[in-house]
């Protein structure tokens, strides 16, 4: 199994997961916070074209992860997930996509990909963040929620990679330009997760299998890739420089497990 990000951020979110077993390849595109024009730039940039995706999987309806995931899978005839909550809000339900709905706790197979749906609290219709596993090795995701719980723990505990938000610092919202309401929506049990608090999620973590360890969907404004390194290496014990980040534009190349 082996992951890439197109890009991760307030802008737009996109991860590549895929999975080979002898001569089958399976590849699945989790969000589509870009343009479908802008998606295929990503894709070629880690040697990927539209034919290459099996399926499109959705997390919630809010505009940086679905995008254009319904444009997509209209134009490269792909089944799209998501639950039945995010079809709705996001008009997906309207009969013009292969629809497949998902349900927090009830996996699934696609092709050679084992995905396992949780449910997450973030200010969405009804949001689901994923573990993918080839039958060995897992990948955790979490970009979106407001605080952890003890069913978020319990999921990802002991996977072989984690994809992990950390999107403020704590100081520099506060004393952002944000209008307060925004600073609320953000800081808030629905909104994202401070470095701090992703730190203390991953400090009650089963970490014995935990191979790689990335930032993900860091706040232009009110973040710095250095702090949130920061606060998670020192839950590991490890330099900063340990800690993989996504960024917006980047997003980070191809890993392995």
């Amino acid at each position: 199994m082996r992951f890439t990000s197109l890009g991760s951020g307030s802008e737009g979110n996109a991860l590549v997961v895929e999975v080979t077993e002898g001569a089958s390849t399976t590849r699945v595109l989790l969000d589509c916070g870009f343009s479908v024009r802008e998606l295929q730039r990503r894709l070629l940039r880690v040697g990927l074209d539209f034919a290459d995706l099996d399926a499109v999987i959705v997390t919630h309806e809010h505009t940086d992860h679905v995008g254009s995931s319904l444009t997509l899978a209209k134009k490269a005839a792909l089944p799209v997930y998501m639950s039945w909550g995010t079809a709705l809000a996001s008009g997906a339900d309207d009969g013009r996509v292969d629809l497949r709905i998902l349900w927090g706790g009830d996996p699934l197979a696609i092709g050679g990909i084992e995905l396992h749906p949780y449910t997450v609290p973030h200010d969405a219709r009804e949001p689901l963040q994923f573990v993918f596993s080839d039958g060995d090795q897992r990948l955790g995701v979490l970009t979106d929620t407001g605080c952890a719980t003890p069913h978020i723990t319990s999921v990802l505990g002991g996977c072989d990679a984690l994809i992990l938000e950390c999107n403020h610092d704590r100081e520099m919202l506060a004393t952002s330009r944000y209008p307060a309401s925004l600073k609320a929506r953000i800081s808030g049990d629905l909104g994202h997760l401070a470095n701090d608090a992703a730190a203390g999620l991953l400090a009650q973590l089963d970490r014995s299998q935990l191979k790689h360890l990335i930032a993900a969907h860091l706040s232009q404004q009110n973040n710095t890739a250095d702090l949130a390194q920061a606060a998670l290496a020192t839950v590991l014990g490890c330099a900063p420089d340990e800690i993989g980040v996504a960024t917006q534009e980047e997003g980070f190349d191809w890993r392995e497990l």
